[in-house]
């Protein structure tokens, strides 16, 4: 019989906090909560990222809806990628039953108290919601050569073609930007990109634009162009003091995970960029959890993976959390699971000697404990229960405790599409990104110089030396437009030439085009 006032001392002193915190439920030790022993998590430490893995239907989802709920009543905003489309319930007050009534009072956490919290939902395709978008410029030669794939030689001639664009104030927004400079760099163009910055390999320009296409196929058209989003309106707090839970429905990203993988490392180098360095806040600024996280790292090409890793690391001292909710452990890179300071572990299942391998690296994963059999518990968890370890205020891990975890207030099953059209019709910012803007580019402007090239060539053969003597059409370069838009773009394109990293975000602007 393990000592139980010496394990309601550690509890206790390991999970009270001078800060303030939020419940997540209460200890268990050997099968049984104990009532009042409350197990707390800290805000300070919840930029320190975090885990929450477990086999399918053991609470994972729930768990996740909990912490969002008291992120929210904290003043924290909440930004969830929602992959099975299980978490648009949080817009909604939740009802009680017997068994939810039975596990608070185990947990002694009072009675239930139903809330719906302030949600706004995202999309990056055609589902209702906030049109997400991102032009080319924003992510810049560095980020889009590593979404790519591209080698060095590769990235060289992105970077180049960049570098044209920037000299010339030719804005690079969608994906028909880049494809039509990537067609002129191996035509038309070809010579003059030559005489300017050095030799071009069309072997080159044509894998890059066979990448492109590739990621067209998945729906990056969708995603790239105008308005570009402005991650400030992912850090609201409503009027009643809550932090706005924004929720990605990203239910058709399954098989397109290309385009996820490329959307996420856009946001965080977005985040990075444009957020302060703030240190260690009293609570963070935005918190991030990715559902499915395995979507992110499955396709990703290692230049990827290490630009990721990058991000995580240094993003902590922005005040932002980024929480991956996964089947196992083992999908999340080493590198990136280091840095997770929080872990909530649901059950595993062990069906083959692989599954009993990876409980086993799981198990060791933890901190040590005298009071559980760690990698036994793993497999004997019931649902709605975890293992949890986390950062103090110190930065110290906290012991392993067995969970009891608490009951969401808001719904737990999802909203009706009727119930999801009535929230989005009622949303500002819907209104403000729902049309696309299709603006004077890179693509209109190459055109126009062919065009243009085409007609004087012809007219040439005509006119003889009498023609060099007359004057030129306007250039387009003169239009009004461009000459208001010159310095926004320049510095736009500036910072991308420097990679998505390389600026503090004092260029950012916030746009609903670029010549808005």
């Amino acid at each position: 019989m393990a000592d139980l006032s010496g394990f309601k001392a550690i509890i206790t002193q390991g999970y009270t906090f001078k800060g303030n915190s939020f419940p997540l439920g209460a200890a268990m030790l050997e099968g049984e909560v104990l009532t009042g022993s409350m197990v707390n998590l800290p805000l300070r430490t919840m930029n320190r990222h975090g885990l929450i893995a477990g086999a399918t239907g053991t609470g994972k989802t729930k768990t996740l809806q909990v912490l969002a709920e008291g992120l929210s009543r904290a003043s924290v905003p909440v930004l969830l990628m929602d992959i099975k489309g299980d978490l648009s319930g949080l817009a909604a007050a939740g009802e009680t039953n017997e068994k939810i009534t039975e596990r608070l009072e185990k947990i002694g956490a009072g009675p239930f108290k139903p809330e719906a919290f302030p949600v706004e939902f995202l999309t990056l395709s055609d589902e209702p919601g906030v049109r997400l978008r991102s032009t080319v410029i924003e992510f810049g030669p560095v980020l889009m050569s590593k979404i790519l794939g591209l080698n060095e030689t590769q990235e060289g001639v992105v970077s180049m073609l960049f570098k044209y664009c920037d000299d010339h104030t030719m804005p690079l927004l969608d994906l028909k930007d880049f494809v039509k400079l990537l067609q002129f760099a191996s035509n038309e163009g070809k010579k003059e990109l030559e005489a300017e910055y050095g030799k071009i390999s069309t072997t080159s320009t044509g894998t890059i634009l066979r990448k492109v296409i590739e990621l067209q196929q998945q729906g990056a058209d969708q995603f790239f162009g105008e308005p570009s989003f402005d991650v400030e309106d992912l850090m609201r707090i409503g009027p009643d003091g809550r932090g706005t839970v924004s929720i990605l429905r990203v239910t058709d990203m399954q098989n397109r995970p290309k385009l996820f993988s490329t959307f996420m490392l856009g946001l965080l180098a977005e985040l990075y960029a444009t957020m302060p360095e703030e240190g260690d806040l009293d609570q963070p600024k935005l918190v991030l959890f990715i559902d499915e996280a395995h979507l992110i790292f499955q396709e990703a090409t290692p230049a990827l993976l290490q630009q990721i890793e990058t991000v995580i690391k240094l993003i902590r001292s922005k005040g932002v959390g980024i929480f991956f909710c996964t089947q196992n452990p083992q999908d999340i890179p080493a590198a990136v699971l280091s840095q997770l300071g929080l872990k909530i572990q649901h059950a595993l299942r062990a069906f083959t000697a692989a599954d009993r391998k990876s409980i086993k690296q799981a198990a060791d994963n933890y901190p040590e404990t005298d009071f559980y059999k760690v990698d036994e518990l793993i497999t004997q968890l019931g649902i709605g229960e975890a293992l949890v370890t986390l950062l103090n205020e110190k930065g110290i891990p906290t012991p392993l405790v067995h969970t009891c975890l608490l009951a969401p207030s808001s719904r737990m099953d999802t909203l009706t599409d009727k119930e999801i059209d009535k929230l989005v019709s009622a949303s500002s910012l819907v209104r403000t990104y729902a049309e696309s803007i299709d603006n004077h580019s890179a693509y209109e402007m190459l055109t126009a110089k062919l065009q243009e090239a085409a007609e004087q060539g012809e007219t040439g053969k005509g006119r003889g030396r009498a023609a060099a003597s007359e004057p030129k059409d306007e250039s387009i370069f003169d239009d009004p437009a461009f000459r208001q838009a010159k310095r926004t773009a320049a510095s736009i394109l500036t910072r991308s030439l420097l990679g998505a990293l390389g600026l503090s975000g004092s260029s950012r602007r916030r746009k609903k085009g670029l010549f808005g």
